[in-house]
């Protein structure tokens, strides 16, 4: 499986039951890193996609059960990561700030190796860093 998830400088993923913050432009790199390949997520994260959930989006509570090899699964922190031995590559997308967190990635990189990184303007953030990481 594929994992897509969005951290702040602590690997913090939410605080108080919520996401730390959210973006428009960060959504559409996330849809443009699944490339029409299904992309499961909670309802929860569902409601981000305020434009319209994209055809290859798949909404489960249990998705983390129910996904393939080769999919993806966009997690930020309502779902556990999965162990590391079932990831074939991470993309994180940094906040490039420190929030407020209670809830953090626990996924250990020492396992991966970084393959691609790339800073852009977001739509709430001046600057967003996509880094994408693939088993050793």
């Amino acid at each position: 499986m594929k994992i897509i998830t969005v951290v702040d400088d602590s690997m913090g993923l939410m605080f108080n039951g919520r996401r730390q913050s959210q973006d428009r432009v960060l959504r559409e790199h996330i849809l443009n890193d699944t490339n029409g390949e299904k992309l499961w997520m909670s309802g929860y994260s569902a409601k981000q996609f305020t434009e319209g959930l994209p055809e290859n989006a798949e909404i489960s509570e249990n998705f983390l059960e129910l996904i393939k090899e080769g999919e993806y699964a966009f997690i930020e922190g309502d779902h556990e990561c999965p162990d590391d031995e079932n990831i074939e590559e991470l993309i994180l997308y940094k906040w490039n700030r420190k929030y407020p967190g209670d809830v953090f990635l626990k996924t250990d990189l020492a396992g991966f190796r970084m393959t691609e990184t790339e800073d852009f303007a977001g739509s709430s953030h001046e600057k967003i860093t996509r880094e994408v990481y693939r088993k050793n």
